[in-house]
């Protein structure tokens, strides 16, 4: 006890010193920016003022005398003074000559990323700062300074002029001008593949050129053949700076024994519309060589099959691969200082005399009932405590389940939850809910190692376990999510979580997002970052949440369409998932010509999903069940979430095709068994507790909470940046084939089903149009029973379809409807 007392003595006094808090305090980074600022401005000044008073200052530095350092009488004639002298001497004369002007450059960034003036890639920067400099004092002072031979002044310095001379004694002048020539090559290659074109066009400048003639001469030419070759062809149409992290905490164990307790920019290129952005090339030679008829000709010969590994044309071994994210390569991710921290954020709040209180009343109401156990142990969350007891021998598993109610009651708790047994443990548990929860911030959740270190496809942190773990998984492997959960109990804020981790890890060039909402306020609040990771149908509205259940229909049967288009890609590619094809289209094997594409993850976010199939049924079911069975190779995966967990709502189809369920509290068991086929949601706490399945047992989580100003800030972020032009366009949804222009379908009236008039008379006397009624009445199959239907919808019998709803009998009595029949009879 008093090793342990020491302990927590010790931690909390480096806690009160606050090291780790340090570098996450504004006013402090601020202040260090800001001075970093004015120490870059001061070396700036005493660079310059060197090359008219270095001689002057020269002798005082390399002769000092007493007195002179604190320049008592005014020796030094640099204008920053005797440091300004001091310090100008060594960067500009004894190091790095002209190039020293970098380092106070550099320090200038420092200061604006600490002040948070602008976002900079420190390490980046760095990197080629420090190779500009090195390499910079070496060259002026191989070339430069031999054109000055009565200068004092070594404009590569003294560092520049000793690596000359060490190089050209090794290698010689000519060795030493290779070498300089060939980091200089290797620079600007690391800083753009367009060095390459260069260089191949110096080597080969002739070839360059007849290229160019060639292409002039054929082109009507090559441009018929080409003409000729796509027609005979049917190809698809549509072709953080990351701050420091911090380990997880670890869970908080008490160990109970019978007495006692015991107690972690550049520009964008011109073709910015998302759908074109895979015909976009890295380099204008490339795209000149894209644009060559002759080159199609070539592709055409060399990729037959792309599964044969056969690049696009032979030259592109040698060409850099394919990276979608250089449509925006200024693209910043959201920082962690966007969203707040709260007190003891991540640290569970442990109350000894409640943890020891609850220990004895589970123990006494085991005895009272005759159940006797060896051991109790406590592990503390942020909202539940789970205490683990192992039964005595003989003791059956039954007989404290049955005990529920009366362990529940003695603690005045507000809701238990026993698992019996713990699954992989010979233990049971009973989850009690803390006396004082703790918030879990969206902060510690995406700060956590777990969560920067993850490399899933589309990871989703959703809060902390039991255990204090953070709670992942991976919605690509899932791969689709049903969220569901009484009114106030979290749901909300669990999609905002979803959202927020992939927004956090992802990239504009990787994911994009659907966002249905029938309430019309709950998403509104992405609407900023529409042109960067939303997708929706071409319109001419340009709301990009969808909110009209008419527009959510035509959104589902354009995923469809999107998912088939996929598919034959796929099947060209003979690749067998999105992870094969995004491969093959990055290392050049693929040609956008054919209608190749990177294809970007879709996450489809319904909201209210209970709201769209009372409204339009089958409608929005059939195609969702329909992306839900297949999407998920070609990278479209669906969360649906819902306040009403009925059966009419989650269907068995429904259920069957998302295996992955979040529910949280709900108020009968009845709801739990829909949502996850088992009691446990109807036992939770509320306030963001869930249960995830995605198994065979469900893990209980306390869901992150991030608030709408937390949202609203990550969302300005990301929309200050550049963007694409649109949002991300989704193929036109195929239209009924041969509409009339009255809306209706455009079927054959010349040739009337033998059961037209009795079918159109059975509507009338019942005044219910629908094609169940028809099927039932005639024993006929319901493909005959829709024609029929469209029959007497052209013939005005019947309105248009309602979704799941009976069609409205336009004709309201036999004499109108002899009337209408005569004069169809006449035609």
């Amino acid at each position: 006890m008093a090793k342990r007392k020491k302990a927590n003595n010790t931690t909390s006094f480096s806690e009160s010193i606050g090291f780790s808090k340090v570098f996450h305090n504004e006013k402090l980074n601020f202040m260090t920016g800001l001075a970093s600022l004015i120490i870059a401005i001061y070396m700036t000044m005493a660079f310059i003022s060197f090359f008219t008073t270095g001689n002057a200052d020269q002798s005082l530095i390399e002769v000092p005398r007493a007195g002179e350092i604190m320049n008592e009488k005014r020796e030094f004639m640099n204008n920053c003074g005797s440091i300004g002298a001091y310090t100008a001497y060594y960067f500009v004369k004894r190091c790095f000559g002209i190039a020293a002007f970098l380092i106070p450059t550099f320090l200038i960034m420092i200061s604006l990323k600490m002040m948070r003036v602008y976002i900079i890639n420190l390490s980046k920067w760095f990197i080629c700062m420090t190779i500009i400099m090195v390499w910079a004092s070496v060259t002026l002072a191989k070339f430069i300074t031999p054109l000055f031979p009565n200068s004092s002044f070594n404009t590569g310095g003294d560092h520049g002029q000793y690596i000359a001379r060490w190089i050209e004694n090794l290698v010689g002048s000519p060795g030493l001008t290779a070498l300089l020539c060939l980091v200089a090559v290797g620079f600007l290659t690391y800083i753009s593949t367009e060095t390459i074109y260069v260089i191949r066009k110096m080597l080969n400048p002739v070839k360059f050129f007849t290229d160019r003639v060639k292409f002039e001469i054929s082109n009507n030419k090559e441009m018929r053949l080409e003409t000729e070759s796509d027609e005979m062809e049917t190809e698809p149409e549509h072709i953080v700076e990351d701050p420091d992290t911090f380990d997880n905490p670890e869970a908080q164990t008490i160990n109970f024994d019978e007495d006692t307790a015991m107690q972690d920019t550049p520009e964008r290129a011109e073709n910015d519309n998302p759908k074109d952005r895979a015909d976009m090339t890295d380099t204008q030679a490339e795209s000149t060589k894209r644009t060559d008829p002759e080159m199609d000709i070539k592709v055409g010969k060399s990729e037959e099959k792309a599964h044969g590994k056969k690049l696009v044309n032979p030259d592109d071994e040698e060409m850099a691969p394919y990276d979608p994210k250089l449509d925006l390569e200024n693209y910043h991710y959201p920082t962690l200082d966007l969203l707040k921290k709260y007190e003891n954020d991540g640290k569970p709040y442990i109350d000894m005399a409640e943890q020891t209180a609850n220990k004895n009343r589970i123990v006494e109401v085991l005895r009272n009932f005759g159940v006797e156990i060896s051991s109790i142990k406590a592990t503390v969350g942020p909202t539940i405590t789970l205490y683990e007891i192992t039964p005595a021998q003989g003791v059956r598993i039954s007989k404290i389940r049955n005990l529920e109610d009366d362990i529940a009651l003695s603690l005045s708790a507000l809701g238990i939850r026993i698992i019996a047994p713990i699954p992989g443990k010979g233990t049971i548990g009973i989850e009690v809910p803390n006396a004082k929860p703790n918030i879990v911030s969206m902060e510690s959740i995406l700060n956590s190692k777990k969560f920067q270190e993850s490399v899933m496809e589309l990871p989703c942190a959703i809060g902390k376990t039991i255990t204090n773990e953070v709670f992942m998984f991976d919605l690509a492997k899932i791969p689709h999510l049903l969220v569901a959960g009484a009114t106030g109990q979290g749901k909300s804020v669990g999609l905002n979580t979803i959202i927020t981790s992939m927004l956090y890890k992802k990239h504009p060039a990787e994911l994009k997002i659907v966002l249905i909402d029938p309430k019309k306020v709950e998403f509104s609040i992405y609407g900023p970052i529409a042109n960067h990771f939303l997708a929706k149908v071409p319109d001419e509205d340009s709301e990009p949440i969808i909110t009209d259940v008419t527009k959510v229909v035509r959104t589902l049967n354009s995923l469809c369409k999107e998912m088939d288009t996929r598919y034959d890609l796929l099947k060209i590619a003979g690749a067998r998932n999105i992870k094969e094809y995004n491969k093959k289209f990055k290392d050049r094997q693929l040609n956008p010509q054919k209608g190749h594409k990177f294809m970007p993850y879709i996450v489809v976010i319904i909201d209210e999903f209970g709201d769209l199939i009372m409204t339009a049924g089958k409608e929005i079911e059939l195609p969702i069940a329909r992306i839900a069975q297949l999407a998920r190779a070609v990278g479209i995966h669906m969360v649906i979430a819902t306040q009403r967990p009925t059966t009419t709502i989650i269907t068995g189809n429904i259920k069957a095709n998302f295996p992955g369920r979040i529910a949280f509290k709900v108020s009968a068991m009845i709801d739990s068994k829909t949502i996850l086929d088992r009691p446990g949601a109807n036992q939770l706490i509320g306030r963001g507790d869930l249960l995830f399945l995605n198994g065979n047992e469900p893990v209980r989580v306390q869901c992150a909470f991030v608030d709408t100003p937390e949202v609203e800030n990550i969302n300005n972020f990301i929309a200050r940046q550049q963007g694409y032009l649109t949002p991300f366009e989704l193929p036109e949804p195929d239209t009924d084939t041969g509409s009339g222009a009255d809306g209706a379908p455009d079927v054959d009236m010349q040739h009337l089903d033998p059961l037209f008039e009795e079918a159109a008379r059975l509507i009338v006397l019942n005044q219910s149009g629908s094609t169940s009624l028809i099927q039932r009445k005639f024993s006929i199959g319901y493909n005959r029973a829709g024609r029929l239907m469209d029959q007497l919808e052209k013939a005005g019998v019947v309105g248009a379809a309602m979704g799941s709803k009976p069609r409205e009998v336009m004709i309201q009595d036999e004499v109108s409807l002899d009337n209408l029949l005569n004069s169809w009879t006449k035609r």
